[in-house]
């Protein structure tokens, strides 16, 4: 409030001052910059810093100008800050440097001149060799189409497009304004532009070689940076001093415990103390501002964020849990005001309202109070419902034909899932484009589709489900940037950056499942039990838990069990037992449900007032031999059967209403994901009909049935890091995390 009332009362000041003068002499306001003082200010409107300071007596020599302050200055401004000065040969008081930035023609892309071959070497990236060229990603792919759906190996040959030099323009600025600086390990976009107290965007504005499509930044990469006054940002020795009106009863004891300062460096700051025989009420002294040791500001020790418009110090204080004291002392720029744009720094362990996603924050967005009904997103359906195989007149031979196959099914549920959703999205105002095809499962039939429509007219396609034709769409997608959304689990060589795959990995499910057991996991016997072809999950398990025993499994040509015996040996009666179960063979595992639940059921002991064995069962893959009819599940309920999942049950809600009323039946778990998929895409493109640029700063959103947290693997594509860990107890499928 104070610093506001200075520069309402300096804009009073100078209209007065402006009414009193106007026929006497010339005035301007002078808005002051990051970096700015009073020398070069001073240059700028050809005026001595005593002809400032006159008209500005809160301002006192030798003191750090604030960004943003409001000066009245004499004179008229004889030289632009941003332009060159009207002589080509610099002035003794201006020295200056031009710099070249490329003006590029973005309305359309420039035309090759001819053509380079290049042999890739082992270890070249796709990004070492854009930079060797001076090309971009996607010229590369553009005249190497192989590149869409391979990823660059050693011997590969290369076409390299040659481009005529492009235009540039001259930016002029001081030469010792900028400084060149190499990214070291863990640093991100966000904790360097936090050590300049820049913004993204100027960072952007001094490098325009930075990639503007994603924020990844390599170690070894060579920035413009603009020079802190004084120093450097590995050795800043600028000291900064605050003024303090001394109360009444004011001691040096009392500002020491205050400050941190010895007295005798107040008194070397202050000669005025000497002086006067002492501190005196009301006089006002200079205390040096203490620095808090950071340490590195990378990605080890802190978490970035990028203030946004209309934020204010009640709402960052609110989101984060913090005084605005502490906010200030770890990012000393607050001083000067909040900005959008300004990268704050912050604890690592912070928590709240908040996603970190590789040392950033995100907000958490209502996308609901988000949506723009204004956008009309534009999807492209291409799934197989196998009409083909259908006889449409006769209604009995069309609903054996469709439960018969799995793909119709999957297609159908999925379908009409997402009809609801477009419903949905429709009755909150947002128009729906959509357009559906059959693609019968067949590679032929997806680019006969595909090079009919023009897809570059899509916001997204969804679908479809095949490998192959998956892997095509994507490909003729990423020439227009657009993405490509897999509805199911695909396992493909795809490695494209416009494919969004929806169905979390078994490595997530895996490390989500291990995650659990680990954080609730105290004293119980832990056990493993797998089978040969599960050996990576059972050696998994053992790197986490090494004390963990692992139980035999017999596997003859016609017989696969265990010993019972022999796991008696292993198991507690002390303590709980924890036994992993790693198996596809749904025989294995009937045995050893069976086996396992035969334990819990042994006779109660009255002095330990529990069961003499207590058995938990988990698994890392929740695979279909787990469902097969002879396992029973009361044997899994007993054993409190534990294990991750993509999804979770859904109960009675608006979106299972919707679906009864529109089709007469209750949603399976293909029409929940086919409306949570839908639902997700449609919300996230009325909120900026871009998905791949929402991505960037969503977090994980959930619906009914399912959850999404999609994260880019470099140039692989985005893929969802969601997961749910269930337990079957008391015959019901609980969600416990």
């Amino acid at each position: 409030m104070k610093y506001m009332f200075n520069q309402i009362y300096l804009i009073g000041s100078f209209c007065l001052l402006v009414s009193c003068t106007a026929m006497a002499q010339k005035f301007n306001t002078h808005q002051v910059k990051s970096g700015e003082t009073l020398e070069s200010i001073s240059k700028i409107y050809g005026v001595s810093t005593s002809s400032i300071l006159q008209y500005n007596k809160e301002i006192k020599e030798g003191q750090k100008l604030r960004s943003n302050t409001i000066l009245v200055v004499p004179g008229k401004k004889i030289v632009e800050q941003t332009s060159t000065p009207a002589s080509n040969t610099p002035t003794s008081s201006t020295v200056t440097t031009v710099n070249t930035r490329v003006v590029q023609d973005s309305a359309k892309a420039r035309e090759p001149i001819g053509y380079t071959e290049h042999r890739v070497k082992k270890k070249e990236t796709i990004f070492g060799i854009t930079q060797m060229y001076n090309i971009t990603e996607d010229e590369l792919k553009k005249y190497n189409p192989k590149l869409y759906a391979s990823p660059l190996q050693k011997k590969m040959d290369l076409r390299i497009p040659k481009y005529r030099a492009p235009k540039v323009e001259e930016v002029v600025g001081n030469q010792d304004d900028l400084e060149k600086y190499i990214v070291a390990a863990k640093e991100t976009r966000w904790s360097i532009a936090h050590k300049y107290g820049i913004t993204i965007e100027r960072m952007l504005e001094l490098n325009p070689g930075l990639s503007t499509a994603n924020n990844y930044l390599s170690e070894g990469y060579e920035l413009l940076m603009p020079k802190i006054a004084g120093s450097t940002v590995k050795n800043q020795v600028t000291q900064l001093y605050t003024s303090y009106t001394v109360p009444a009863k004011m001691n040096f004891y009392r500002l020491e415990k205050e400050f941190g300062v010895k007295s005798d460096e107040i008194v070397r700051l202050n000669p005025e103390i000497t002086e006067r025989g002492g501190l005196k009420e009301g006089m006002v002294i200079r205390i040096p501002e203490q620095k808090i040791e950071t340490g590195e500001i990378n990605t080890d020790n802190y978490i970035f964020y990028e203030v946004k418009p209309k934020q204010n110090e009640f709402r960052l204080t609110r989101k984060f849990g913090m005084t605005w004291a502490e906010l200030v002392a770890l990012n000393p720029d607050l001083k000067d005001g909040l900005k959008a744009g300004m990268v704050l720094k912050l604890p690592k362990d912070k928590v709240g309202d908040f996603e970190v996603r590789n040392a950033l924050v995100l907000d958490k967005v209502n996308l609901l109070d988000s949506m723009n009904v204004g956008v009309t997103p534009k999807i492209l359906f291409l799934l197989p419902f196998r009409l083909d195989k259908v006889n449409l007149e006769n209604k009995e031979s069309s609903e054996k034909t469709i439960n018969a196959r799995r793909d119709m099914t999957v297609s159908l549920g999925l379908y009409s899932g997402a009809l609801v959703a477009i419903d949905s999205m429709k009755s909150l105002g947002v128009s729906i484009d959509i357009k559906t095809f059959d693609n019968q499962l067949d590679l032929a039939k997806t680019k006969q589709i595909l090079q009919a429509e023009q897809l570059g007219n899509y916001s997204a396609v969804f679908g479809p489900l095949d490998a192959p034709s998956l892997k095509e769409t994507a490909v003729q997608a990423s020439k227009f940037n657009v993405p490509v959304l897999a509805p199911v689990n695909a396992k493909s060589d795809i490695s494209l950056d416009n494919v969004f795959f929806s169905y979390t990995e078994e490595e997530v499910l895996w490390k989500h499942m291990l995650d659990y057991v680990e954080a609730s996991h105290k004293d119980e016997t832990l056990l493993i039990i797998a089978d040969e072809d599960n050996k990576k999950e059972k050696e998994a398990i053992i790197k986490r838990f090494p004390t963990a025993k692992v139980v035999v499994v017999k596997e003859e040509e016609k017989n696969i069990g265990i010993n019972r015996d022999k796991l008696q040996t292993l198991l507690s009666d002390e303590v709980s037992n924890w036994v992993f179960v790693e198996s596809d063979n749904y025989k294995l595992i009937a045995s050893v449900v069976s086996i396992l639940n035969s334990f819990n059921n042994t006779a109660f002991d009255p002095v330990l007032g529990k069961n003499k064995v207590n058995v938990r069962m988990f698994t890392t893959d929740m695979n279909s031999a787990f469902e097969n009819d002879v396992i029973s599940n009361t044997h899994l309920s007993n054993l409190k059967f534990t294990y991750p999942s993509v999804n979770r049950q859904v109960a009675n809600n608006s979106f299972v209403e919707r679906y009864r009323k529109r089709f007469g039946d209750d949603p399976d778990r293909y029409a929940v994901r086919g409306f949570d998929l839908t639902y997700d895409l449609l919300l996230k493109l009325a909120y900026n009909n871009s998905l791949i640029d929402v991505s960037r700063f969503i977090g994980e959103t959930e619906y009914n049935g399912n959850k999404f947290n999609y994260q880019r693997k470099g140039v692989a594509g985005y893929y969802n890091q969601s997961s749910y860990i269930m337990m079957i107890d008391d015959l019901r499928i609980k969600t416990i995390e």
